[in-house]
């Protein structure tokens, strides 16, 4: 529909079919009213760009994790203090990058299904990427890597296959193993840099996330509805 005229701000813009309906339309510079029956609603038009903008800047965030991943794996591979520092520098930008995103899109109601998953998988090949290259010089069981994959394959095959979900289906304990599979890389990190007693906690650590990985897995496959459940961070842009 279009209007017969439009006068400017605070005016009223009658729409013929609006009129037969009862409806007046009025436009006040950054919103658009339609009243009726002494009722108004108001959508800002402000509002909507804003929300775009931060639906957009989110996303970027995600975007420069995701641009890291073959940098990090790169430097990752390599033993020498030199790549150990751009690595830490990598880590420390991807780390900043996925504490921004999230709350962006939740204090701006950008979350969807799709900026979740997307935020998702940035994560998983960021930290795989590093996972299997620290594997390759042998600073961690190859195993480890290789559960990640199978978990991630896991949480979204089961997500939008199984149980057909519009969103990921998270779990508390799958919650805690995505923020505890950026620490292994970051020990290796500092080992390279000289601090060589973090090495028999890193070994720990490592193990440990092996077995918590495989109990995340057990979970999603022996209950429907898992222990526990939440969105593993709510879908975040």
């Amino acid at each position: 529909m279009t209007a017969r005229s439009v006068s400017g701000r605070g005016n009223r813009l009658p729409f013929p079919e609006a009129i037969r309906a009862g409806f007046f339309f009025e436009s006040t510079g950054d919103a658009v009213g339609i009243t009726t029956s002494g009722t108004s609603i108001v959508y800002s038009w402000r509002y909507g760009v804003n929300r775009t903008e931060s639906g957009a800047m989110a996303n970027a965030l995600t975007t420069v994790r995701l641009l890291l991943v073959i940098p990090f794996a790169l430097y990752m591979a390599r033993g020498d203090e030199r790549s150990a520092i751009f690595a830490l520098v990598a880590w420390v930008v991807a780390l900043i990058t996925d504490f921004l995103d999230g709350p962006i899109a939740r204090r701006r109601g950008t979350v969807t299904g799709w900026s979740g998953t997307f935020d998702h998988a940035s994560d998983f090949l960021f930290v795989t990427s590093g996972l299997f290259a620290g594997a390759f010089r042998g600073a961690f069981p190859l195993i480890l890597p290789i559960l990640v994959t199978a978990a991630f394959a896991q949480y979204v095959i089961d997500s939008y296959w199984i149980h057909r979900h519009n969103t990921l289906r998270g779990s508390k304990l799958g919650r805690y193993n995505g923020v505890l599979y950026f620490v292994p890389p970051c020990g290796d990190i500092l080992i390279r840099m000289g601090l060589r007693f973090l090495d028999p906690l890193l070994t720990i650590l490592v193990w440990l996330l092996v077995l918590s990985t495989l109990v995340s897995m057990g979970q999603r496959l022996t209950f429907r509805s898992l222990p526990e459940q939440l969105p593993s961070r709510p879908a975040e842009k």
